[in-house]
Parts: C-alpha cells; structure tokens; sequence
C-alpha cells in the first residue's frame, strides 16, 4: 500500500513539461540560426565531434531528475506491516449548549469557551471510546457523528459558537432523541451522553421530557449532566465582529439580562437517565469524575481494523534524483569515443 505525506507537491511536475517546451524551441531556433551561417555538411565538418543525441539524452536525463526531486518531496510512504488492532470502550456523545446565555463571562473566559474546554479534557483522556458530537439551542443539530477520530473531533469542536444556531432556547430534548440516532450499533454495551449546559431557558414540558428520558433509557443511553456557569449569574454581552463589547442584552422591558446556573434542571436530568450531575466550574475535579464514570462502565469491543505502518521511501527518489543530476552536469555534448568508432552511418567511406 501507497501513501503520500505533501500530495500538493505533485504540482511540480507540471513544469516538466514547460521545460520540455522551452528546449524544442530553443533547438528549433538554433537549427534556423545555424542554417543562416551555413550548410549542414559545412557544419559537420567544423564541429565533427557534435552529437545529435546527447543534447536529447541530457534533457531527458534532467527531467527525469527533476521529477524524482518532486516525488521525493510529496514524501512516498510504503505499508510494510499489518496488523489487527481490536478497540474496547464505550460510545460517547456530548450535546454542547450553544445558546445565547453561553456567552455569559460568570465563568472565565465564557460559559461556551469552558464547556468546549472541559470536553476537548475529556476527549484527551479517552482512549479507545468513540466519540460524537451534538450542538443545540432552540433545536439540535449533529455536529460530527460517532467516531474515533479525536483529531477531527477537536476540531469539529473548536468551530462551535453560538452563531451557529438561529432558533434560541435550550431544547435539551431535542439533543437527548438526536443522540439517540448516533447509537447504530446494537452489540453496543455502553451508552453514555452527556449534556454540557448552564440548564437556563428550558421551554419542554415535564412529561414531553421525562418520556424522552425514558425512551434514551430503554436504549441504555446513560445521562450525565455538566453545569457551566455560577448561581450568582452574568450578563450576556453582545459583541461586533471585531469581539468588541458593544453592550449587553436586555429584556422586553429594556433591563439587563442576568443568566444563571440552573443546577435543579440539570440534576433532574440526570436523575431520571441514570446518571449523575457534574458542576463543570473546576475542569480538573470534572474530567477526573467524568473518568471515574466511564471506567465503571462495561466496555465491549465494537471495532477491529487493518492498520498499515508506512516506512518513507522518499530517500531513494532523492538520492536517484542527486545522482542523475550529477549525470546531467558531466555530461558533454560531444559524440562517445566508441560511438565513433563503430561509424554507424559510414561516415568515413563517404569522406573518402
């Protein structure tokens, strides 16, 4: 198997064919030149030691240099081993509130910019569990499927705002039946999803949410539940594009919004999906109970892939390329000692 670090480097060969261009004109040019100083058998006889073909043999040779040179810098990997790597874990999704009261500074720097950093923590210690990612507000919507790619996870994450979604609100609802999509797997032993929120601005009814509980339940979706934010509260500043503080949001009545933690809504979340709630205010206490948590959990192997070790090879093309390059250079244009010697084209008999 063939792998390519800097694909972007193919771009480079595309000047072979330009430097193949620009020698065709410069030999065709040469030969109209040559014809206005004289006769091609005058020329022979001035210059009987020069080849019609070395000229041709030391373009090609350089080209051919050239595009090794390239092929060693798109870095050229060969799978020499494979071997079969068997995952165990559980199967893990965050909802991450992006609402509007996420952007309160209660908790530095922002409620949004701690609950992203307490699950970026989380994603750091996971090893073999997959990983998926909800946004909501007043709806929710898939941020990146189940997965064990942690890299694009993060990444996915790091995108998230509260621009994101249009429709405010905090419809926790909506998050726990989309999670229950992202569980395909029925040999799945562990499910676990957890709600990253300040609890604020819950517009489900009790019963429309404890029927979602308990239809995650019955898909042994475990709940936990993360509280970002301060009983105490902050403001919700509105900022210009430049993330400078513009003023801060009011209510119908023309009074300053102040959001606030609501732990009584979260716990009871968690409560009713067999889970626990978590305070999100210390990052380190949170990870290492979200740990704890997990590691209670049982754990099934859910994946078995084929993966390749890749050895660079990009120092063979380097080094043949170095080596014809020096070819090219003590390379003469005359004709080769033997070549005359064999007198292919019976050039003696016709001096003669």
């Amino acid at each position: 198997m063939i792998d390519f670090d800097e694909k972007i480097y193919f771009y480079g060969l595309a000047v072979i064919p330009v430097l193949l261009l620009i020698f065709i004109g410069i030999q065709l040019w040469k030969k109209q030149t040559q014809k206005k100083f004289a006769s091609d058998a005058l020329l022979k006889k001035l210059a009987p030691e020069k080849s019609i073909f070395k000229p041709i043999l030391k373009v090609i040779v350089f080209l051919l240099a050239i595009a090794l040179l390239v092929i060693a810098l798109v870095d050229p990997k060969i799978g020499t081993k494979l071997e079969t790597v068997k995952r165990e874990g559980v199967d893990v999704v965050f909802a991450v509130d992006v609402s509007k009261s996420m952007l309160a500074e209660d908790i530095a720097p922002s409620r949004i910019e701690k609950a992203k950093h307490v699950v970026s923590e989380i994603m750091d210690k996971l090893v073999s569990d997959r990983v998926g990612i909800i946004a909501y507000a007043g709806q929710a919507y898939p941020q990146l499927p189940i997965t064990t790619d942690y890299s694009a996870a993060n990444m996915f994450l790091k995108s998230m705002n509260t621009d994101m979604l249009s429709s405010q609100g905090t419809a926790i609802d909506q998050a726990i039946k989309l999670a229950g999509t992202y569980y395909n797997d029925d040999n799945q032993a562990s499910r676990i999803l957890f709600i990253i929120s300040d609890g604020e601005d819950h517009e489900e009814n009790d019963n429309q949410m404890k029927t979602i509980i308990e239809e995650a339940a019955d898909k042994g979706i475990k709940i936990i539940t993360i509280g970002v934010g301060t009983a105490k509260g902050g403001r919700i500043p509105i900022k210009d594009s430049r993330g400078i503080l513009e003023e801060y949001k009011k209510d119908g009545n023309g009074q300053t919004v102040v959001t606030r933690l609501n732990e009584v809504n979260l716990k009871q979340i968690a409560e009713e999906g067999n889970g626990i709630y978590i305070n999100g205010d210390n990052t380190d206490a949170a990870v290492t109970k979200v740990i704890e948590e997990l590691n209670k959990m049982d754990k099934t192997t859910f994946e078995a892939k084929e993966y390749t070790d890749y050895e660079d090879q990009f120092q063979w093309f380097l080094a043949a390329g170095m080596f014809l390059l020096i070819i090219d250079v003590f390379m003469l244009e005359k004709k080769t000692k033997w070549v005359q010697m064999l007198n292919l084209f019976n050039e003696k008999e016709k001096q003669a």
